[in-house]
């Protein structure tokens, strides 16, 4: 099996390093890309749905973002142990009709010795907002690294 560091057990420098890698893959938004990085029997919870197993996740993953357009992500540290991170997050995204969204919550996640994610738990809550009260405004992908943080950002 090939390995996917940084490797538990984790360190902040490394925990951190895990977080801004998951973030940047998510920000771009490709299912194939994302689900690498989850066991191939990987197991979530994501609001009501429980995807189990990779190929689930992809799919997950697909209709997620067909309906959660322009979608940007911050990830940031929470805490860590040995081989578990934990994370809060914010992410903005509109829907069909133009409404914007500041979806927030936390994730749990596990990993294997290999530094695939064998668990990962979402709660998430959505507020609509107004346009003119958006925060992420980089162009669609990565985060740049001079973007303010949530804690910059008081969320």
């Amino acid at each position: 099996m090939d390995l996917k560091p940084p490797l538990p057990p984790f360190t902040k420098v490394t925990a951190i390093q895990k977080i801004r890698m998951a973030e940047d893959a998510w920000n771009s938004r490709d299912p194939e890309r994302v689900s690498l990085v989850y066991t191939e029997d990987t197991v979530w919870r994501n609001r009501t749905e429980f995807p189990v197993g990779r190929q689930a996740v992809k799919e997950f993953l697909k209709r997620k973002w067909s309906t959660e357009l322009d979608y940007r992500l911050i990830k940031e540290l929470w805490s860590f142990t040995e081989n578990r991170i934990a994370v809060r997050f914010a992410y903005e995204w509109h829907d069909e009709s133009g409404q914007w969204h500041r979806s927030f919550g936390n994730e749990n996640w596990e990993f294997n010795e290999h530094g695939y994610m064998q668990r990962r738990f979402a709660s998430i809550n959505d507020c609509p907002i107004a346009e003119k009260d958006r925060k992420f405004f980089w162009p669609l992908g990565r985060r740049p690294d001079d973007h303010a943080s949530l804690s910059d950002l008081n969320l």
